[in-house]
Order: structure tokens, then C-alpha cells, then sequence
């Protein structure tokens, strides 16, 4: 049987060599294909991931981060599920819509200062329902 070397250089050279030799570097060339197929796959599966917005954390403290942030995220909506819905209101007002104070007091007619104590209010109710939350 004969087979195909070639060197880095580019040169290539054909050698002759027993049938047994032939099939067991055949094997071993085939099994080496199949490994970096394999490898190969999963690159393209960790790619794809990255394309479709998918954001693997690199460290175990981005990781414990990340599930922090969860965490911390999911414990506020129940926190702000529990408030009036005028409470509610007010903060969207505030942090979603990104309204001030005084935008807020204008509107409804009132002194920037009832509106300041409203959040007041609603924050030392956030902070004992937060509390009851973790523990």
C-alpha cells in the first residue's frame, strides 16, 4: 500500500509501506478527522449562541453576578407587585418614564414636596417587603 507524506514545506513524498501498517495510520487519520468535526461542532454551536444574542459568562464570578442580578431583579417585581397601585404608578412615573418630581407634582396639582414624601412612603414599604423577601 502506498501512502502520501507530506511535509510543511510543502514537498511530498510517497512511501511504501505492509497492509497493516496501511489500515491502522488510516484508522488513526480517520479517527483524527472525526475529532476536529467534533471539535469543530461545538465551536459553531458556542458561535451560534453568541449570534443570537446568548452571553456565556466567562468566570465564575460573572456567573455568580449574573444570578445575583436575577435574583436581586425577580425579588423587586415581587416587591413592587405588593405596593398600592397608585404606589406603583409613581414609581413607573418616576423610573420608567422618567419623569421629576415637579413633572409629577404639576401634573396632578400638588406641592413637589407631597410627591417626595409619597416616595418616602413607598420606600421604606419596598425596603420591609424586601426584607421579608430575602430573608
Amino acid at each position: 500500500m502506498k501512502i502520501k507524506y507530506e511535509f510543511l514545506t510543502g514537498e511530498s513524498v510517497e512511501i511504501e509501506v505492509s497492509e497493516t501498517i496501511g489500515k491502522a495510520l488510516t484508522g488513526i487519520d480517520k479517527e483524527a478527522k472525526n475529532s476536529d468535526r467534533r471539535e469543530t461542532r461545538r465551536h459553531h454551536s458556542i458561535d451560534a449562541l453568541g449570534e443570537l444574542g446568548v452571553q456565556l459568562a466567562a468566570t465564575s464570578e460573572e456567573l455568580t453576578d449574573t444570578i445575583e442580578m436575577r435574583e436581586t431583579r425577580e425579588a423587586l417585581r415581587q416587591a413592587l407587585g405588593k405596593l398600592l397601585p397608585q404606589q406603583r404608578k409613581l414609581v413607573q412615573k418616576i423610573y420608567f418614564d422618567g419623569k421629576s418630581i415637579s413633572e409629577i407634582a404639576h401634573e396632578e396639582g400638588v406641592a413637589p414636596q407631597s410627591v417626595h414624601e409619597r416616595l418616602n412612603r413607598i420606600y421604606k414599604r419596598l425596603r420591609k417587603i424586601l426584607i421579608t423577601i430575602v430573608e
